[in-house]
């Protein structure tokens, strides 16, 4: 991974030629930025240099020749080392980090001499496999500029650079100087970053210097390194189209420290500020009384309504939820506004959670098919902290004049003594083993038995292994449910209803 030192809210200050040969401009043009850095809080910024070893990088032949372009400019403003030396130390002097681009592999030798913070590498050089297998060499992190690389040669330049545990990050870059603000191409960051999650990535710019928008952009997709042309204009040097003076830089920067401001934190979620807070809080319903609401009775959506306005200190309709357990304190009165200090709240969506990862095995070895939308309940006679104890899972088909219903039992489970006075029931027992008491007589059951219970008698089952088995009734009553053990009888709250897909059974839950 990169490490944040050099790479986070870095911009980099691209001299190039732009000292045009003359050590004195190159040193001002330094101490120029320098002066517009110091109005930036959490920024980090380099400069960066380039090298070249003319005796080795320009063909002998062609020295002397002033028809070709790069002949000519790199001839005309070539720098001893000592006054290279010079440079690379006065940008260190004033803070700044240090980045120099080799073009030849005799150049990362004097980079090296010459102890730089970080190695860039130009487009240009990009696929240049004998200046990658000597940069590699060093112990610098790497920087390096995409323009021009199809995808398949950026895949093998991250593939060699994280092969050989560099430290690197990878600019989105055109080559095109200036860059038309038309073939800026700034989506291709989103498209590098999605291809390269672990590798940070940057941008690289040769637009116009007074476009200040296409940094905006780029941060806001998440670049996070950024690279300029910089220069000074005197009465003796122009500067070139792509380059900025120090002007043109500030308005980039504050362009860029707008952007940064505006996007906020990422990789985790905003708190929201207390202004938000309060003003969507404004907005909420409250939770009311429907009507009287005895203490020790569950509040749920059966005795309440929403509405506005809230009351501070009063429970909101956001904080209704399916696993939120609402039980009260007091005595409530209809039409009384419901506080956090008149319940006791139980979140048991992480029982939830623990009771349907429990479910998933024997779900997936029974192979038995559910219905796509489960109305499901969690059936806890003792609490669902108790519920792999004694409890079991009731998934409801269908209740109408007849009702069927899947019961899952997990290994070990049981459920208590109970009877009904309305329905009469037959177990069908679909996979797993099932031992069922009938008015104190036990049966052992396994897949395809099954067992009826008339109205009236007394029964309990249980499973060693885990089994599921189909309810068929006549209707089901919610009052028709008599247990013999007084606690499980005081205990008002021994369920939970709950509405989901079945895939969600089927599938890691968290």
């Amino acid at each position: 991974m990169v490490k944040e030192k050099y790479f986070k809210n870095l911009f980099i200050f691209e001299m190039a030629n732009n000292h045009m040969g003359d050590v004195e401009h190159g040193l001002r043009i330094i101490n120029e930025f320098c002066k517009i850095c110091k109005n930036f809080e959490g920024f980090k910024f380099a400069f960066k240099f380039q090298y070249r070893d003319l005796d080795t990088f320009i063909h002998p032949d062609y020295k002397d020749r002033t028809d070709f372009k790069y002949v000519k400019r790199f001839m005309e403003t070539n720098l001893s080392e000592a006054e290279r030396r010079l440079l690379r130390d006065e940008a260190k002097k004033n803070g700044f980090i240090t980045i120099c681009t080799p073009f030849d592999e005799n150049s990362v030798d004097l980079i090296e001499k010459h102890d730089y913070d970080v190695i860039k590498i130009a487009s240009c050089s990009f696929t240049d496999w004998s200046l990658l297998e000597r940069i590699s060499k060093t112990n610098k992190p790497v920087i390096a500029s995409t323009a021009g690389a199809s995808l398949e040669d950026i895949d093998k330049v991250v593939s060699f650079l994280e092969h050989r545990g560099k430290n690197f990050y990878i600019m989105h870059c055109v080559g095109e100087y200036p860059t038309d603000k038309r073939n800026l191409q700034l989506n291709q960051i989103d498209l590098l970053r999605k291809r390269y999650p672990e590798v940070p990535i940057g941008y690289s710019t040769h637009e116009s210097p007074d476009n200040t928008e296409a940094v905006k952009i780029a941060i806001g997709k998440g670049a996070t390194v950024f690279e300029r042309h910089v220069g000074v204009k005197t009465n003796k040097y122009d500067i070139n189209a792509y380059s900025s003076t120090p002007e043109k830089i500030l308005a980039w920067l504050q362009a860029a420290q707008t952007a940064i401001e505006m996007c906020g934190i990422s990789e985790m979620r905003f708190d929201g500020t207390e202004k938000e807070k309060s003003d969507l809080r404004g907005l909420q319903r409250g939770v009311f009384a429907k009507g009287d609401i005895k203490k020790g009775e569950r509040i749920d959506l059966s005795n309440t309504f929403f509405a506005i306005p809230n009351f501070k200190g009063q429970i909101v309709a956001n904080d209704m939820s399916k696993y939120t357990e609402l039980i009260s304190l007091r005595d409530i009165k209809a039409n009384e506004p419901i506080n956090f200090k008149d319940v006791s709240i139980k979140n048991l969506r992480g029982y939830v959670v623990e009771v349907i990862n429990q479910l998933q095995p024997i779900l997936k070895e029974s192979k038995i098919a559910l219905p796509d939308k489960l109305e499901m309940e969690i059936s806890h006679h003792y609490g669902i902290e108790r519920f792999k104890e004694c409890g079991a899972t009731i998934i409801n088909c269908i209740n109408r004049e007849y009702c069927k219903k899947l019961i899952i039992l997990l290994p070990g489970q049981k459920h208590p003594v109970h009877y009904h006075k309305k329905k009469e029931e037959t177990f069908h027992v679909l996979y797993g083993d099932m031992a069922v008491n009938l008015n104190g007589e036990d049966k052992n059951c396994k897949a395809g038995d099954m067992v009826i219970v008339e109205r009236g008698m007394k029964h309990n089952f249980s499973s060693i292994n885990g089994a599921i088995f189909e309810e068929i009734s006549t209707t089901h009553y919610k009052d028709d449910s008599f247990y013999d053990d007084i606690n499980v009888v005081n205990n008002k709250n021994r369920k939970t209803a709950l509405t989901f897909w079945s895939d969600w059974l089927l599938k890691p839950v968290s």
